[in-house]
This record gives C-alpha cells, structure tokens and sequence, in this order.
C-alpha cells in the first residue's frame, strides 16, 4: 500500500519539524515547503492527497494558497488550516474560500494526525 502524500507548509522550523515527525510516524509520506514561493513549485510539480498550511508565512499566505489550489489547480484537495490568527474572522474566510478544517495553534500533532485521517477517508 502506498503512502499518502502530505504536503506541510509551514515557516516555524521547530514547529514543521515535529508535526514532520508525527505525521511521518502516523504513515504519511510529508513534504515540506516553508513558504509560498516553495509551495506554489511543489504544487506544479505534484499535487499531494492532503495539504497542511499556516495562514501567515513569507511570499504567499495560507488565504492565497487555498485561492490557488482551488481557483488556478481547480483542485478539490483536502487543504486544512492550522494559524495562531484563529479569530472568527479568519476562521470564516478560510472555510468560504475553500479550507476543509481549521486548527488553532498551539496544535496538538495527534490531534492534527486524527483530523488529517478523518479528511483522508
């Protein structure tokens, strides 16, 4: 059986490297892309199974990353959003737009890992 593909973008390194970590240990094949620059080449090279991403992060947000991937992709991946910038707000425009779930940081990576498999199924 094949991995899913899981691509993470995110600019904290500790962050990235222990949800890289979990994620891995819970059977997923992870990319990691730091920022939007990064993602939108891993994007035209392959689209994941799944995608993880911060709201805020250098070149590109997570807002313009779930546009993209719906708009410019036309693509239905399962995209959740995990920010420190968990206002109502943010939280509405990011489902309205095409976000599959939502996580406030700080996120539990087990928590992540369930989520991650519930939109997988």
């Amino acid at each position: 059986m094949t991995k899913k593909r899981l691509l993470l973008v995110e600019d904290d390194e500790l962050l990235a490297s222990l949800l890289n970590f979990r994620l891995t240990k819970g059977g997923y094949d992870v990319r990691i892309s730091r920022d939007g620059r990064a993602v939108k080449e891993a994007l035209a090279k392959e689209i994941p199974d799944i995608i993880v991403s911060d709201i805020m992060m250098p070149y590109f947000s997570g807002m313009e990353l779930i546009g993209f991937v719906r708009n410019d992709l036309q693509s239905s991946v399962p995209i959740i959003i995990i920010s420190s910038a968990g206002n109502e707000e943010n939280v509405l425009n990011a489902f309205e737009i095409g976000a599959n779930d939502f996580i406030p940081k700080p996120v539990s990576p087990s928590e992540l890992l369930i989520r991650v498999a519930r939109l997988m199924k």
